[in-house]
């Protein structure tokens, strides 16, 4: 019924098929239940679950690991620094069996067995750490870093050092950050620019895989079903691909402007009840911690660095290269769902495809972290098959706006590029059926 619809409204001129089409397409997707249910509940699902391992995570940390402790060197025991999280219990005159089953029986999580021995050296070698399971690193970590200072300061001790001395010749260094404008930076800065800029190509890779497949699925269930051949009959064959290439980039479009909306939405829910007040004084963030919810000050220099990123310039710029990465690889995924009509074809012509967008990731994760402008992360970020998400990653670290324009500028000529080539593969391949496709046939087809 929809097809018969269809054919009667495409009646009409070109320039009407195409606005037809990409409506159709538009209004088919966010029409569609289950586009509808992932727009509304997959932000509520990933705040739900940060909320929750956040609220697992802190109460993981408020409950306190008591450790037993046999301590045959008589000084070692009185040095170690019990905590909210740890407290160290002393077990006198009992042997290591006799301690395994005092500490079984009062369920310690651990047992700390020391050994006495003539120098802190064999001391240190002789340690043993018990428990039922294996220990976090961190906590493992932390005991040791205990026991090195305690028994270094004895090794001291014996040497004939003054450890006062050494301690008030210490001299600690925190650097103070700056920009070369001025402006005050941190060491959260960075974290936060890394882990955003990565949260950003990620995403830009699902919306790249997840809308691009439904282009292709489409195309080849019209083709398979023979409806494709009554639709080109009425319309033209790079008329329908791009039609449906834009009608879902904008279904896609859509659902990212929802999901920034809640996303401020939210922030501005989490601001509000944790009361953190922003304001923009000469491009930097106050944050109010008078009244903060409880929240600890690493948090709200993660939100001060957040709300300190050039938030309009990453928004401008994921929306362009989202818009111009979907559309290159949607050409792509139209033109494979066009040329073949089985599922076998389809996943052997998208593992091109799939490495491309892997080494833009890989290229990502490995070069932005180290420098952001190094000229192996400036290269890919004008190549157009990985500037999208290679930028993106790179752009909450200060990318020069004229850099900028020039990968956009590069990646829309590829755009408009790619859609020829695509018109091309489409225009021959949608009638093909029943022919075992091969790259060098796909080649002839460029040149009718």
């Amino acid at each position: 019924m929809q097809t018969i619809y269809l054919l009667i409204q495409l009646k009409t001129t070109n320039m009407e098929n195409f606005s037809i089409i990409t409506t159709r397409e538009y209004l088919n997707k966010i029409g569609n239940k289950s586009f509808i249910l992932m727009t509304l509940l997959l932000p509520l699902f990933i705040a739900g679950i940060t909320f929750l391992l956040g609220f697992l995570s802190s109460i993981n940390n408020d409950s306190a690991k008591t450790i037993s402790v046999v301590d045959n060197t008589g000084y070692i025991y009185k040095e170690l620094d019990s905590s909210e999280d740890i407290i160290y219990d002393l077990l006198n005159n009992v042997s290591l069996d006799e301690a395994k089953e005092i500490s079984k029986s009062n369920s310690d999580y651990g047992l700390l067995y020391i050994t006495n021995f003539e120098s802190p050296e064999e001391i240190a070698e002789s340690i043993v750490f018990i428990s039922e399971d294996s220990p976090s690193l961190t906590l493992i970590n932390r005991i040791e870093s205990e026991l090195e200072t305690i028994l270094t300061n004895e090794n001291f001790r014996i040497i004939g050092i003054d450890i006062n001395e050494i301690q008030s010749s210490t001299i600690f260094i925190n650097l103070f950050q700056e920009s070369f404008d001025g402006e005050e930076t941190t060491r959260v800065d960075g974290i936060v620019k890394l882990i955003f800029g990565f949260f950003l190509g990620f995403l830009l890779y699902f919306f790249i895989f997840v809308y691009g497949s439904m282009i292709m699925m489409s195309v080849m269930e019209e083709k398979t079903n023979r409806i494709i051949e009554i639709i080109i009959s009425s319309v033209k064959p790079f008329h329908l691909m791009t039609g449906k290439i834009i009608g879902v980039s904008l279904a896609a479009l859509t659902q990212v402007l929802i999901w920034g909306a809640m996303f401020f939405a939210f922030s501005y829910i989490f601001s509000m009840f944790f009361g953190i007040s922003t304001s923009y004084n000469a491009g930097e963030v106050i944050l109010s911690s008078e009244d903060n919810g409880g929240l600890s000050s690493s948090a709200l220099d993660m939100i001060s660095a957040f709300m300190n990123l050039p938030l309009a310039n990453i928004f401008i710029a994921f929306i362009m290269y989202f818009i111009g990465g979907y559309l290159l690889y949607a050409a792509i995924f139209a033109s494979i769902g066009a040329a073949i009509d089985n599922q076998a074809d389809a996943q052997q012509f998208m593992m091109p495809i799939t490495i491309l967008v892997i080494i833009a990731l890989y290229v990502g994760i490995l070069t932005v972290p180290e420098d952001p402008n190094g000229i192996v992360a400036q290269i890919f970020s004008y190549i157009p098959f990985t500037s999208p998400i290679v930028m993106l990653m790179r752009i909450p670290n200060g990318v020069p706006i004229y850099e900028q324009i020039i990968s956009l500028t590069i990646l829309f000529s590829s755009v408009v590029f790619m859609i020829w080539v695509g018109a091309k593969i489409y225009r021959i391949g949608i009638l093909m059926y029943g022919k075992k496709l091969t790259y060098g046939e796909i080649i002839k087809w460029l040149k009718y």
